[in-house]
């Protein structure tokens, strides 16, 4: 069950163009928190809606969580400074399934879906495997996070223009390292959620990802993040699941791509 904490703010600062990294003293939820999860903040009075925001790491009793400013609600959340207290929920959400991932992992992370990969290669190396960690930009001022992921393990940056890192998209990387994966966790865009599925399938390496939706009350009660899943069993036809709910992350191969 979801539990409601007011959290007061530690620091927020911008760590990229729109980008902000805010930090939380949270410890009952960074006691409940699973690598893949999200919480759900309210962000100001006049916003109804909470906003979604993935779990970018938690530490002594402490929440990080990266989010970029897309309207209202996120512009006011990066407004807030030390001292002022969120009315946060959480935490929510099926994570990675950690036990699954084998001695070593990729961890794939596209843009805004970067940060959650963070925690979750953390618990990976903690658990005693030998992660590697594929991160995509659009460019050299949208990377956030490279210093943090190399401590935990190889990690390769790209970027779709080349100015920073390797030249390409993160499925290039994959293709030269998935041989050696015994399992790959990835977070970003649909597009590229796809094209990692489709390798991972190919090569016979199971594959979670954590899909990107817009969401409404974040527990399931309404339907904005409905997505397409297979049926069980190797039926044919679709069921519809709940990202907020049934997800975040999935098999890869439940999707309805």
């Amino acid at each position: 069950m979801a539990t409601q904490e007011m959290c007061r703010v530690v620091g927020n600062r911008e760590i990229g163009a729109g980008l902000f990294e805010l930090t939380m003293e949270a410890p009952v939820l960074c006691m409940q928190a699973q690598p893949g999860q999200f919480v759900h903040i309210t962000c100001g009075e006049g916003n109804l809606l909470r906003r979604p925001i993935s779990i970018c790491n938690v530490q002594d009793g402490q929440m990080i969580v990266v989010f970029q400013v897309k309207g209202d609600g996120t512009a006011w959340l990066s407004k807030r400074r030390e001292g002022d207290v969120l009315d946060v929920l959480g935490t929510l959400g099926h994570g990675f399934r950690m036990e699954e991932l084998g001695d070593h992992p990729i961890f794939i992370g596209g843009g805004i879906g970067v940060p959650p990969m963070l925690m979750t290669m953390r618990a990976a190396k903690e658990n005693g495997a030998k992660p590697e960690a594929i991160l995509g930009f659009r460019n050299q001022n949208a990377v956030i996070l490279e210093d943090a992921f190399r401590r935990l393990g190889e990690t390769h940056v790209c970027t779709d223009d080349g100015s920073y890192g390797v030249h390409g998209f993160v499925t290039d990387v994959l293709k030269l390292h998935v041989q050696e994966a015994t399992a790959i966790c990835a977070c970003g865009p649909k597009p590229m959620l796809r094209a990692i599925a489709e390798i991972a399938e190919a090569q016979g390496i199971p594959c979670q990802v954590s899909m990107e939706e817009r969401m409404g009350c974040g527990i399931g009660a309404c339907l904005v993040c409905a997505c397409e899943l297979k049926l069980k069993d190797g039926q044919e036809g679709v069921r519809y699941g709940h990202v907020c709910k049934d997800g975040p992350v999935f098999d890869s191969k439940e999707v309805v791509w």
